[in-house]
């Protein structure tokens, strides 16, 4: 697909200067950069662009106290 963009004079004359030592053209060189922001930002954020939500429960409170072992063992035999 063909576009126009409006790229920065300073930004174009880097273009110019590493498309060639690259042995590549322009556009290819700004279309590897694209998919590398673009790749980066789904790394990032996931597919939507927003971080889901972390899940949360309610435990329903302690059923024993893990450093008392008698205490750990008596429920472990009543389960």
């Amino acid at each position: 697909m063909k576009a126009t963009l409006e790229i920065d004079d300073s930004v174009m004359e880097r273009l110019r200067e590493e498309a060639p030592r690259r042995g590549t053209t322009i556009s290819a060189l700004v279309e590897e950069g694209l998919r590398h922001v673009l790749a980066k930002h789904a790394l990032a954020s996931g597919p939507t662009g927003e971080l889901e939500p972390l899940p949360s429960f309610d435990s329903g409170g302690h059923l024993v106290d893990i450093d008392n072992r008698e205490e750990l063992y008596r429920v472990m035999e009543e389960s």
